[in-house]
């Protein structure tokens, strides 16, 4: 079979070869040597998989019929397959039983001519024995029942015969699977067995054979109820501008969920667990602290992670988890190029956040960034699932996940949780509206054609305010708002996202409550200490306030900004340890008589002056703590400008997106890859032959060999061919589990290695010992 692979690719035009090589891009990683590697690589249990993860289920029954079809000697045809799916009538088209033939010829699962096709090696291995679900032939499994199989008339009256709680069972494992389980055999069990129309394989399973399962099958068919379409889904019923505010809406709260999440995490830093990830009641406070639900809280915390805005942070005592220099940057980012970082992100990491909470293999809960919730096929799962969403179109969950188990139903199958996970996060993070894929989202979901030979996308470098899913989501969101609303309880409600300037002003003149369509802040005498500490003055404020108010500016506020502003700096403190000073001498002495002053041990040098053993620090926070209103100053007397402190870990990249093999399988690389493998496949054909031994040991067809050289013996040949300084020819499995052969002289056996010299390519090559498979003295 693995000459008759080879010289069938061999035979392939240079576009049908590159073809079949971007349809299976595992087969070029590394690219092989020669046609024969290739074969080998294409007919090997992990290549098989790969590819028929990909196929749609009509595919896959398909395959099952030209599997169930084979005559002994292993060969079938189109014409049976299209027979085989025709019954009963009103089968399939013969043109779609067709086109599914030739996709299985195209990526060489089926090879030869139509009239006789072979499958595929390790095909059998990975879809198993029970082809269609149908059990294994009667006389592989018993001989009394592959007799009665033998004798049509005797298995119908034995079927008519049959109680209904007997056919009821048997119609059953007809459908597929063909195999039972049991505790305890019932006396229906039992009558089956005894009558041969079904086989013990164990004492806890039975299997139904083959051919009883063909003949209960005589409505459905052979291969069962064929699915030759996708189900349907409903047809639109929004219009697409609809799906796109909507969505839009829920970008704005995302954002602002994830800064709050952020803010929370700076203000009570979690640490790194010793295994690595974030505990559960940190998880838990965060959560509280940004008013978010407990689950969404994992998902954000796992998304900022990736999108590099938290790292860890080392401390001389522990490790923590803090917003990451990338933070600040983000923050003065349009809403949109904000959540397109996020986007990205989520799209690419990979982990699965819906795993945080539960049990791991040794029932240990699963922690928000921890190694457990690593999941590699996360990102392609994200992708291919909102792919499926056509434009305008609607479907619920199960609809959508319905479609996808039809287009790749052996990865769908008994993953169903997975995929509507996803559908709840893209909702939750903006991608979908009323359920349908937003067209901004479009960009992030397909992928970009490559635009040069060396297949390098257009949007690799793309600045964030290039990036075309942030510009389409811009157009759908209001403009950053520079004004805001006050109220007469001090409240500030800015009607819509607020511009990047206005939400750093307002930061430090005000507390953050709310958020949404509207942002809401509060005015506080320790939001406005808070400014004055910061370098605002009294006036500064008042013309801040009045600047960017839209409504008149209520009393109360102006009232509140001269109080603060007239008793902010009045006291000043120094290092005496510290010293505190003011002009006021009644001030002085009521700070001298405060008795929660007392542990800092004040002592007057002058009416206005007052020194202390204790730092400036302490006593300023002692003050403030005590309803005063100091500002520090420096040697000169200047008052001491101060922002809140921000701690932040060093910046991190965002986790890259998942390379996909197709990428960069242009048509030039392609064809490039396939005169490379051309000329390997000429060169290993005309050099000369290995000893037919050899070739026997490396899986070579060999007619009339039976017995390959041991093991052993290989070793004693190479031995004495390293004394004798001679050529021998070895044959070995190579790294990829592929077999070849190669002339030598051997230098040197040791450490588990044989190392050799080519002369025909002057290089030194290195066998493991244990690959070797044949070793034959060169007689020529």
């Amino acid at each position: 079979m693995g000459t008759s692979f080879a010289e069938r690719l061999r035979a392939l035009t240079d576009e049908a070869l590159g073809g079949l090589l971007r349809a299976r891009p595992d087969l070029v990683t590394p690219i092989p040597a020669d046609m024969g590697v290739l074969a080998a690589r294409a007919q090997t249990r992990l290549s098989v998989a790969r590819v028929l993860d990909g196929l749609d289920l009509f595919t896959l029954e398909i395959l099952d019929a030209a599997r169930l079809t084979r005559s002994d000697d292993g060969y079938t045809s189109a014409d049976a397959i299209i027979a085989l799916a025709a019954v009963p009538t009103g089968g399939p088209e013969p043109t779609r039983v067709r086109s599914a033939v030739q996709e299985l010829i195209t990526l060489f699962l089926l090879y030869g001519p139509d009239d006789e096709l072979r499958v595929a090696g390790a095909v059998d291995e990975v879809r198993g024995h029970y082809i269609a679900g149908l059990g294994r032939p009667a006389d592989a499994l018993d001989e009394q029942t592959a007799a009665l199989m033998a004798d049509p008339a005797r298995v119908r009256r034995a079927l008519l015969a049959a109680p209904p709680e007997a056919r009821a069972v048997l119609d059953r494992l007809a459908e597929g699977p063909p195999v039972g389980t049991f505790t305890e055999p019932s006396e229906t069990l039992l009558g089956l067995i005894g009558q041969h129309l079904l086989v013990r394989v164990d004492h806890q399973t039975v299997e139904l054979p083959r051919e009883l399962g063909l003949l209960l099958r005589r409505d459905a068919g052979p291969l069962g109820p064929l699915h030759p379409a996708a189900p349907e889904l409903p047809p639109p019923s929004r219009a697409q501008a609809a799906i796109d505010r909507a969505a839009a809406g829920q970008v704005m709260s995302v954002v602002r969920q994830a800064e709050a999440l952020i803010e929370a995490l700076a203000a009570d830093p979690p640490p790194v667990l010793r295994a690595g990830g974030m505990g559960v009641l940190p998880l838990r406070r965060l959560a509280k602290s940004a008013d978010l639900p407990e689950p969404l809280a994992a998902l954000l915390i796992e998304i900022v992670y990736a999108a590099g805005l938290v790292a860890e942070l080392e401390t001389s005592i522990e490790t923590i988890y803090l917003p990451s220099a990338a933070y600040d940057g983000w923050r003065t980012e349009t809403v949109a190029q904000r959540w397109a970082v996020l986007a990205t992100a989520w799209l690419a990491m990979p982990r699965q956040a819906a795993l945080i909470g539960q049990r791991d293999e040794r029932d240990r809960a699963i922690t928000a960034l921890a190694p457990e919730a690593e999941r590699a096929g996360a990102p392609v799962l994200r992708k291919a699932t909102l792919r499926a969403l056509p434009p305008g179109v609607t479907p619920t969950p199960e609809q959508l996940v319905e479609v996808l188990a039809w287009h790749t139903p052996l990865r769908v199958r008994g993953r169903e949780q997975l995929y509507l996970g996803v559908l709840s996060e893209a909702a939750e993070l903006g991608f979908t509206g009323y359920g349908g894929l937003a067209s901004y989202a479009l960009p992030l979901v397909v992928p970009d054609e490559p635009d040069d030979p060396l297949g390098r996308g257009p949007s690799g470098d793309r600045p964030r305010d290039q990036n075309p899913a942030a510009v389409a989501l811009a157009a759908l969101l209001p403009p950053p708002v520079t004004e805001f609303l006050i109220q007469g309880d001090l409240t500030v409600v800015v009607p819509g996202p607020p511009e990047a300037g206005l939400a750093a002003e307002l930061d430090l003149v005000a507390d953050h409550e709310s958020g949404g369509g509207a942002v809401v802040y509060r005015v506080t005498q320790a939001s406005l200490r808070r400014a004055l500490d910061a370098g605002y003055a009294g006036a500064d404020l008042h013309s801040l306030f009045a600047r960017r108010s839209r409504t008149p500016v209520p009393q109360g506020l102006t009232y509140l900004i001269d109080d603060a502003a007239r008793t902010h700096g009045g006291l000043r403190t120094g290092s005496a340890g510290a010293y505190l000073r003011s002009d006021d001498e009644a001030l002085i002495a009521t700070v001298l008589a405060d008795r929660r002053l007392s542990a800092l041990g004040l002592r007057r040098l002058a009416p206005t002056v007052l020194i202390t053993v204790s730092q400036a620090g302490r006593l300023l926070t002692a003050l403030r703590e005590a309803g005063y209103a100091p500002s520090p100053e420096d040697s000169t007397g200047a008052v001491v400008l101060t922002r809140p402190k921000l701690r932040r870990s060093v910046a991190r990249p965002p986790v890259s997106p998942a390379i996909d093999l197709t990428a960069g399988l242009t048509r030039p690389r392609l064809l490039g890859i396939v005169e490379q493998i051309r000329r390997g496949d000429a060169a290993s054909r005309a050099a000369r032959r290995a000893p037919l031994a050899v070739r026997a040991a490396t899986g070579g067809p060999v007619d009339g060999l039976t017995a390959v050289q041991a093991h052993t013996e290989a070793l004693a040949v190479l031995q004495q061919a390293v004394r004798d300084k001679a050529k021998v020819w070895v044959g070995y499995v190579d790294a990829h589990g592929s077999t070849a052969s190669r002339l030598v002289r051997p230098v040197s056996i040791g450490a588990g290695y044989l190392r050799a010299e080519d002369d025909r390519t002057q290089t030194l090559h290195t066998f493991a010992l244990s690959r070797v498979t044949a070793a034959v003295l060169d007689t020529q």
